[in-house]
């Protein structure tokens, strides 16, 4: 049976589901994450209901069946049947692995107490963080067990560049594609990463544990 990773896999070397408004369900592959992911014309939903339930309440659903899955309807019975909450959708994108070392100065860092580490410790697992002259680099294993990429810039650093850099730096940092889920309307986060070379592969709803 094709798992959630074969999918990201896939989706990570340019290959998605088919086109044809369909819905695939498939098993958590951890209790932490559940959520969809929305590709061109295809979504997946990731979750140890049953694939029936997901199938029926899609049908409830009053729009064009291939937006069913991110309907704010779907998500809300989602939601409720799971006892999750979620915060966005975001916009999912992903970069490969880049040779040579980072275009920016890095150096470890040692407050675990920082509000993206602890954010990022409470949705990925095996983190890792960096610290540069305004910002902080933060790479993860969250959905999938997928390397998950965060970055944080200072107030006063912002608009000189340094968030493309750290994304960038992180494809350095990487051996394997690198995933990045972004808020669409972050415009200037969205803007970084694309100038960094990532390539927008679809959406993503994350559904959190309480």
């Amino acid at each position: 049976m094709e798992t959630l990773r074969d999918i990201l896999d896939a989706a990570a070397r340019g290959v998605f589901p088919p086109a044809d408004g369909g819905v695939t369900v498939v098993p958590q592959a951890s209790p932490r994450d559940a959520g969809v992911l929305s590709f061109t014309a295809h979504s997946v939903v990731f979750t140890d209901e049953d694939p029936r339930w997901v199938h029926d309440a899609l049908g409830a659903v009053d729009c064009d069946p291939p937006a069913a899955t991110m309907n704010p309807a779907f998500l809300a019975a989602f939601m409720a049947r799971t006892g999750r909450r979620t915060e966005t959708v975001d916009a999912l994108l992903v970069g490969s692995p880049l040779p040579g070392g980072p275009p920016v100065a890095l150096g470890g860092i040692g407050d675990a107490g920082h509000p993206r580490i602890r954010y990022a410790r409470g949705r990925r697992d095996d983190v890792r963080a960096w610290t540069a002259d305004g910002g902080v680099l933060v790479l993860g294993r969250g959905v999938g067990g997928r390397l998950e990429v965060s970055v944080e810039v200072d107030e006063g650093a912002r608009h000189r560049g340094l968030g493309r850099l750290l994304v960038t730096a992180a494809r350095h940092l990487a051996a394997e594609p690198l995933w990045a889920q972004v808020a669409p309307g972050n415009a200037r986060s969205v803007r970084a990463f694309q100038a960094a070379g990532y390539r927008a592969v679809g959406a993503e709803a994350l559904l959190l544990g309480s």
